[in-house]
Parts: C-alpha cells; sequence; structure tokens
C-alpha cells in the first residue's frame, strides 16, 4: 500500500493514552469521552456547511485540536501502514482524498479526519 495523507482535528480526554492537549500544555484528565465526542461533532458541523474544504478544516484544527500539529493545521503530512495507531489508519483509509471523516476514536482520543492527496 502506498503513503496516506491526512490533517485532523484531536480532542483529547480523561481516556486518553496521554490527557495533555499540545496546544494549551493542560491537562485533559477533567474531560468526559462523551464531552470530547460532543464538541468532535459540533466541529463536524462547523465544517460541513462550509463545503468540507481543507482550508476551513485546517482552519478549526488550528483553533482546536489537541495534537502538535494544530500549528499546521492539523497536517500530519503522508506517512506509511503501521506509523499510524490502527483506528486512526483505518480512519484515514475510510475517507475519500477531499473529504472529511465521521468521528473516529484511537488510543489518543477522538478525531475528524480530513484525506488529503
Amino acid at each position: 500500500m502506498s503513503e496516506l495523507g491526512a490533517r485532523h482535528l484531536l480532542i483529547k480526554f480523561e481516556g486518553s493514552r496521554n490527557p495533555v492537549s499540545r496546544r494549551t500544555g493542560a491537562s485533559t484528565s477533567g474531560v468526559t469521552a462523551a464531552q470530547a465526542e460532543q464538541e468532535l461533532q459540533s466541529y463536524a458541523d462547523k465544517v460541513r456547511p462550509r463545503g468540507a474544504s481543507e482550508e476551513v478544516f485546517a482552519k478549526y484544527a488550528c483553533e482546536r485540536s489537541d495534537c502538535g500539529s494544530f500549528k499546521s493545521g492539523g497536517d500530519l503530512g503522508l506517512f506509511g501502514p503501521g506509523q499510524m495507531q490502527k483506528q486512526f489508519e483505518d480512519g484515514v483509509k475510510g475517507t475519500a482524498v477531499g473529504k472529511m471523516s465521521g468521528i473516529v476514536l484511537s488510543d489518543s482520543g477522538y478525531h475528524l479526519v480530513f484525506r488529503t492527496p
């Protein structure tokens, strides 16, 4: 399989393997899974009506993602098989290029994925 490209917006919660936001440095141990999923759904609802463009997705990833990639609009660049957590990689594979995924749960937290070429 060839490399995959993606941006993502991650919301960490109390069950995340490292419950600390890379954007703020604050603990997310007080955030429940339900709260994280609900907040992430609100971002999906903001992106979709605006055409789910990569530019719009990147704007919201900069504003909210708990991953260090927030600085680059959630851009993870290209990665090969096995380089990301399986749940996340499966979520990327299941999303068409130029489209946004549904909510993906991994050991890191809840993600929205925007598949890039």
